[in-house]
This record gives structure tokens, sequence and C-alpha cells, in this order.
């Protein structure tokens, strides 16, 4: 969907905050705990405890990435390659898990594989990369913002924040950064160039994210029905999250990925192309990456039962958000198909 320009004034502030406040747990719900990987899956106190560290340092770079693009008039390209670019500085410069090939002798099956996509030279593991980059742009930033803006259409393309409100996120985000960091840090096995390679690659695409233009509708063939876009995505993001971490699967996942991007570039560039259809690809996101929990063991001793409870509550969770976005995209357009 083209971009359009955010008017001057501000929706009213109870509004934007709402729409603020959902992007800020939203977030990290979706970076982290949908997938139920982590210890604290079993211990539902602790993962809400969690998002007072987690929200500010996921929530508020979707919020500001969000921000950005709408004031600056840009679209969706620029929201990927800005996701892109503060998830290698995630992944890269603050928690350094792009580096750490270390292998967990006593955790899971999923923790105790051996790498074996090793960029030579660079000290990257090429799987690796995927999983942690790809998966801040899709679930970390994309796919919350894209849900969020669904259940709040009518200001969807303004600015939330004010003067006041940018300059709380950027703090909350640098304590909260400077927190993981210094949790991390000390056990990282990052060289400088390493990490002077990644600050290079996240300024270039910060860059990238601001030369991009709005994609305009060139084609008189109509836009597929949203079912099929959440369709087609749905079983993307299954593969990519499936697939193995070897080459083989490395090669296919990267194929996936540029396909599913050649497609919705061409789709969102055809008439009838709208919001429902961005709420169908962000929602298949959210939805397989809930579905997938029940089939992960998540570090630590963690209870079945407990664990299946947690899954199916975040699964049930997704839909009902996604019931009340479809419902607020139908009310302000009720003719899109």
């Amino acid at each position: 969907m083209p971009a359009v320009s955010a008017p001057a004034a501000l929706p009213r502030f109870g509004h934007r905050w709402a729409a603020v406040a959902g992007l800020l747990v939203l977030s990290p719900i979706s970076a982290e705990y949908l997938i139920g990987y982590g210890e604290s899956t079993g211990r539902p106190l602790e993962l809400l405890a969690g998002l007072l560290i987690l929200a500010p340092l996921y929530g508020t770079v979707a919020v500001l990435i969000r921000e950005i693009t709408r004031r600056t008039g840009h679209g969706w390209p620029t929201i990927l390659l800005l996701s892109a670019a503060f998830g290698v500085v995630q992944a890269g410069l603050i928690d350094q898990s792009l580096f750490d090939h270390r292998v967990d002798a006593d955790g899971p099956d999923w923790a105790t594989q051996t790498l074996v996509t090793l960029i030579p030279g660079l000290g990257v593991d090429a799987a690796s990369s995927l999983n942690y980059v790809g998966g801040h742009v899709i679930w970390s930033f994309a796919a919350p913002i894209a849900v969020v803006e669904s259940c709040a259409p009518r200001i969807a393309d303004r600015r939330w924040l004010g003067p006041v409100g940018v300059g709380v996120m950027v703090p909350l985000w640098a304590l909260s950064a400077a927190l993981i960091h210094n949790d991390t840090a000390a056990d990282s096995t990052a060289v400088p160039a390493q990490l002077f390679a990644a600050a290079v690659v996240a300024i270039a695409l910060i860059a990238a994210a601001f030369t991009v233009r709005p994609a305009r509708t060139r084609s008189s063939a109509k836009a597929p029905s949203w079912w099929l876009v959440g369709a087609v995505t749905g079983i993307a993001w299954c593969t990519h999250q499936l697939l193995p971490a070897t080459w083989a699967g490395v090669t296919v996942n990267v194929v996936a990925m540029a396909v599913l991007g050649w497609l919705l570039l061409r789709w969102s560039r055809r008439p009838g192309w709208g919001r429902r259809h961005v709420l169908a690809v962000a929602g298949s996101a959210l939805v397989v990456r809930a579905g997938l929990s029940f089939l992960v063991e998540p570090l630590g001793d963690v209870d079945g039962t407990v664990k299946y409870v947690v899954n199916a509550t975040m699964l049930g969770g997704v839909a009902v958000l996604l019931l009340m976005a479809a419902h607020r995209l139908r009310r302000q357009e009720p003719s899109a198909c």
C-alpha cells in the first residue's frame, strides 16, 4: 500500500498512546515469547516481569521504526530495511549472538547442534544469521507494526509521538540495550573487526531505507484475495522456521524469502491491495510462530503441562488480537475484499 504523508496534527492522546502501548508489548512477545524456547516459558509471572526489559529493548525500536517511516512518508520497504538494520544492531552489537558459536551440551536438541554453515573468514554462521536477523525483521518489528496499525486503522498512517514521546523512547531503548550488552559482552567471542563490520552493515541498511521509493500501482491485474495471501505467506514462514541449519537449508530459505518478497512486491502494486492483505501477511507470521511453539523444547527444566498451557494461551491471544484487527479493518474499509 502506498504511503501517505502524515498529517501535521497528532491523533487524540488516548488513541495514539493505546497504539504505542500495544506495539511496545506485542513486539517483545512476538520476538521472544510466542515461540516458547526460554526457561521462563514455564513461569508466567517471570514472563510478565521480563517485559520490563524486553519492551524497551524491542518495543521502543518498533515504535521508532514506524514513527520515522510514517513521518517521512515512506512505506513498507523502509520499515523492512530499518528492521534489518536494527536486527543487525541487536544480534551483532548488543547481545552479539551473531558471533557466538558455542554449543550448550546440556540444552535441548536444537541448542546442541553443531554449526555447519560457518562462512570462512567472517566468523558468522549463515543459518544463525538468517534466524537472528530475519527473525528480528519479521517477528520483532514488521509483523507487530502491521498488526497494531491494523488495530488502529484510522491513525495508521499518522505519527503517534510528539517530541516528548520520542525523547522517552530513545533513552528507554539505550538503557535496556546497555543492560543486555553488559550481561552478554563479558562472554562474547566477537572481535573488533566483526563489530565494525556489523556497524557498517547496519549503517548501510539505514541509508538504503531512505533511498527506496514507495511502490506504485503498475498492474491492471487485481490483487489476490487476502486469505490467499495469508496462506502463501504462512507456508513461507513455516519454511523459514523449519528448514534445517545446513547449506541446503540456507539456500532454500534464501530462495523462498526472495520469491516471497518478489510476490508481495508485485501483489502490493495491484489495484485492490489494502490493509487486510498486510494484516494477512503479518497475522500468518504470528500464527505460525505461536503454532510452532508446541514443537519447541524449551531451555531448562520446564513442566510439560505448564508449557502447553502457556503455548495455548499465546496462540489464543494471537487469534483474539487478529480477529479484533480484522473487525476494525472491516469497519474502516467495508468494501475491501
